[in-house]
């Protein structure tokens, strides 16, 4: 479903209507009172002048930003929801530096709004059907000058990905079988068909209850029926460009946040929801 900016500034206008938002999705405007001395089912009324609700029968007040990113931020919340909207309307993503142009704060400030944004993007799915497992490696040449396994200055990413479904990625610190196995055990439902490459750290898939299937990439075998890891491959390129493109460079102590808010918007792609909504929803869950 398409969400245009003009939708964006047609349904969020100022920071009351920002703030009612949070208020509904979190407690609901008509609901029991939680203050001990109350409990009676009540419509919850805006302060003026104030981020807070309070009950119409006790005056109990409920702050709907208390818990959340949003809470002690001096950045209007107008400004929160436009950032969440750009990181969501773009495919690409959006950099810490347009950020700052376009709001006119300062990059740390920035920069600090996208990774808080960042965290509700990282979610946990169970992926079954056909998985494609493959790792990269992401960051700038090292001296030997040498791409995929052995680089230097690289992190490496381990991935899997749903055909026709959702994608997921983790920094790991080595491909070695010890640190592959559990990320697939804990993400990827047993009895599930896998595919890689010829890569020996993927030999203990079938004793641990999986399906496997491989293509030798070493003998320029890239798809043999429909075996192929053409689908994580895919994946891997648009996250290479999407970060060299708009970011130039991350640090690797930070990419993960950066493959999370890939993957989000790549399994929202297909969905009825506005991955606007979505990601709101996911900040409301994080309270």
């Amino acid at each position: 479903m398409k969400f245009t900016i003009k939708d964006f500034r047609k349904r969020y206008p100022n920071d009351d209507v920002c703030l009612q938002e949070l208020m509904q999705k979190r407690f609901g405007l008509s609901s029991k009172c939680p203050a001990k001395y109350c409990k009676k089912p009540t419509k919850f009324h805006k302060i003026k002048g104030r981020q807070c609700y309070e009950c119409q029968w006790c005056g109990h007040q409920i702050y709907p930003t208390a818990g959340t990113i949003f809470h002690k931020s001096t950045t209007p919340l107008t400004d929160w929801f436009y950032v969440m909207y750009l990181m969501t309307a773009t495919r690409s993503g959006v950099s810490a530096k347009e950020i700052q142009r376009q709001l006119g704060v300062t990059y740390k400030c920035a920069w600090r709004m996208c990774h808080q944004i960042r965290k509700a993007m990282d979610e946990n799915t169970v992926l079954k059907g056909t998985v494609e497992a493959d790792e990269t490696y992401v960051g700038g040449k090292g001296k030997n000058n040498k791409r995929g396994r052995g680089a230097e200055n690289k992190t490496l990413v381990f991935g899997l990905v749903e055909r026709k479904g959702a994608v997921m990625g983790r920094v790991v610190g080595n491909v070695k079988s010890s640190t592959v196995m559990p990320i697939v055990r804990s993400q990827v439902a047993i009895g599930t068909q896998v595919m890689t490459d010829e890569y020996p750290i993927y030999n203990k898939l079938k004793i641990n209850g999986y399906k496997h299937k491989r293509v030798n990439h070493g003998h320029k075998q890239y798809v043999r029926g429909n075996v192929h890891t053409n689908t994580i491959e895919g994946f891997w390129s648009q996250l290479k460009r999407s970060i060299s493109g708009t970011h130039v460079s991350v640090s690797p102590q930070h990419l993960q946040k950066y493959v999370d808010e890939f993957a989000f918007r790549y399994n929202q792609r297909d969905e009825i929801m506005p991955m606007f909504d979505r990601l709101l929803r996911n900040l409301v869950l994080l309270s």
